[in-house]
């Protein structure tokens, strides 16, 4: 069902940029920006030039190998001053870029966008990490499309967990599921089914009876959907008396404000949305 965490910095980008689709969403951003067709560059020509990406705001660092593409293909040099997944400082160093100064600023805005958009899930990430301890903190595939496997990365420089990457690596059944079945011995039969296929499987339960029904299935995560603070403490005591091992997770609406009263209550996890779809860009500035 999910891909396994990895701790900050535990990976690196390099798998990712690897991928095919990373390169090319590198590249369909600078075609987006006119970046090989500048008509500005050309005032500052190949003249020299060193600039200093620093940190606007007290920020979490992610997508510095991101950037580190859009340079190279705009031919200058960057060379990272921090690392994926370290928390900055307001007026720190995290990246210095060489060459002509026309290739430079070619680059300029593509590279602030990513390293501002998935620095910005990183450190809203790492806020709500904080405040969930101990429980375990998921995103979801509210992503920005064409944007995922980054997203997903930032989250996880944030120390937080993934949910599947998508349709096709795990099993989420969920409410419009259930009624689609409209049968609970043939929503039964099913995921006995796919549990014998040895697929990963999340059931999302709505009301306490849906969470003490599907506890008896055979899933590997039991999520709790938008239930209030007196009624997850509830579903989750009597969840684990029925099934220890389970793992619980609230999900639904969830908030800074409101992700340590939800975590206190027991559950294993938390899924927040808004992690990738609610995520503030934070403040990178690029100073020649």
């Amino acid at each position: 069902m999910d891909v396994h965490p990895l701790g900050p910095m535990a990976e690196g980008l390099r798998p990712a940029l690897q991928s095919g689709p990373v390169k090319d969403l590198v590249r369909r951003a600078l075609e987006e920006d006119g970046a090989f067709r500048d008509l500005t560059g050309p005032i500052a020509g190949d003249r020299p030039a060193r600039g200093r990406f620093i940190a606007k705001q007290d920020l979490v660092v992610c997508g510095l190998g991101v950037a580190a593409e859009v340079f190279r293909r705009t031919g200058a040099r960057f060379v990272p001053r921090s690392s994926d997944g370290r928390a900055a400082k307001k007026g720190a160093t995290l990246a210095t870029v060489t060459g002509p100064a026309r290739r430079v600023l070619a680059g300029e805005r593509v590279a602030l966008n990513f390293l501002q958009r998935l620095s910005g899930v990183a450190t809203l990430t790492r806020k709500f990490v904080a405040l969930a301890r101990p429980a375990e903190v998921y995103d979801t595939r509210k992503t920005t499309p064409g944007l995922r496997e980054l997203e997903k990365y930032a989250v996880r420089c944030g120390g937080g967990h993934n949910h599947r990457m998508g349709l096709h690596d795990g099993v989420m059944i969920k409410d419009n599921h259930i009624r689609a079945v409209d049968d609970t011995e043939k929503l039964r039969e099913k995921v006995y089914e796919l549990a014998a296929r040895k697929v990963p499987i999340v059931i999302e339960a709505q009301t306490l009876e849906e969470a003490l029904l599907f506890a008896t299935f055979p899933g590997d995560v039991l999520m709790l959907d938008n239930f209030s603070l007196p009624l997850l403490r509830r579903a989750v005591r009597l969840v684990k008396g029925m099934r220890p091992g389970l793992p619980i997770e609230a999900s639904g609406g969830v908030t800074l404000r409101t992700v340590r009263a939800v975590a206190r209550t027991g559950v294993d996890r938390v899924s927040v949305g808004a992690l990738t779809h609610s995520a503030p860009a934070v403040d990178v500035s690029l100073e020649l």
